[in-house]
């Protein structure tokens, strides 16, 4: 049958209709992924660390005791801030000074003041519940670890790593917060010890002398190498000091956290050692 003249032109603009919306659905179509594969993982930065006021005040203490450490001049200037004689007052020497008239009295109040703060600063860094519980599990451990080695059976000694490596974790974290306290000891210690040397060694002659057994002895005499005897006076002052204070500020503390835990407190402990045996 013949065509008529329309029918071409019908027929021809049909393909030409599809040749043209192909490539618009190929532009307009996105690539999609299958449904089984796994989605991408973006990598995850960690938090930046918090910045601690405590952590700069420790880390700025232990820096400038070890400059004092190094430095004679920085040392030197620090300690004039403070005072060490009536020519050149300061706060501390104020203080406690007493105008150089009374040496031992004034080396006495410096230790207490130095080993009262180096307590509170390692009283406020130690956990004393964490400390005594690591230690516990320290000896219960080494009493099974020694029975495991002994047995010589390889599967016993593995089945403790896991409980090792966690206790050496726990050990590690209360050394680590025992080393924040020792910061503040570390700059106290070189900070009033020099104060107390050059207090004794800005002071006269007759203000440097004392009375030890019925003889007169001057506090910037060697007794060993370069040690002065005014160190080992000073030293007998401040070693008891510290223990002393140490020991009621743990005590007071575990008496603070038996009480809010509910804890019974043993308030007459040798006593009640002494019946029990």
């Amino acid at each position: 049958m013949p065509l008529s003249e329309d029918t071409p032109l019908s027929s021809a603009s049909e393909p030409d209709d599809e040749t043209e919306t192909e490539p618009e659905a190929e532009t307009v179509s996105e690539p999609t992924a299958p449904a089984d594969s796994p989605a991408p993982r973006l990598a995850v930065r960690p938090p930046p660390p918090t910045f601690k006021f405590s952590t700069f005040v420790l880390v700025f203490l232990g820096m400038l005791g070890l400059w004092m450490l190094i430095d004679a001049s920085a040392r030197n200037s620090i300690i004039s801030l403070l005072g060490t004689s009536p020519a050149h007052p300061g706060p501390l020497y104020l203080a406690i000074g007493f105008g150089s008239q009374h040496i031992l009295v004034t080396m006495a109040l410096a230790g207490a003041i130095e080993m009262l703060i180096t307590a509170l600063a390692y009283n406020w860094a130690t956990d004393w519940v964490k400390a005594a519980t690591v230690q516990k599990w320290s000896s219960a451990f080494r009493k099974v670890q020694m029975e495991a080695i002994r047995s010589g059976k390889k599967d016993r000694t593995a089945a403790l790593r896991p409980h090792q490596d966690r206790l050496t974790r726990l050990s590690s974290e209360v050394s680590i917060a025992q080393f924040k306290g020792m910061a503040i000891t570390w700059f106290l210690l070189i900070l009033i010890y020099s104060w107390v040397g050059v207090v004794i060694g800005d002071a006269t002659v007759a203000q440097q002398t004392i009375f030890l057994g019925g003889t007169s002895v001057n506090l910037m005499t060697t007794i060993i190498g370069p040690i002065p005897v005014w160190f080992v006076i000073f030293s007998l002052y401040t070693v008891p000091l510290s223990l002393i204070f140490r020991r009621l500020l743990k005590h007071y503390w575990l008496q603070r956290y038996a009480e809010r835990k509910g804890l019974p407190i043993a308030r007459s402990a040798p006593a009640a050692t002494g019946g029990s045996s």
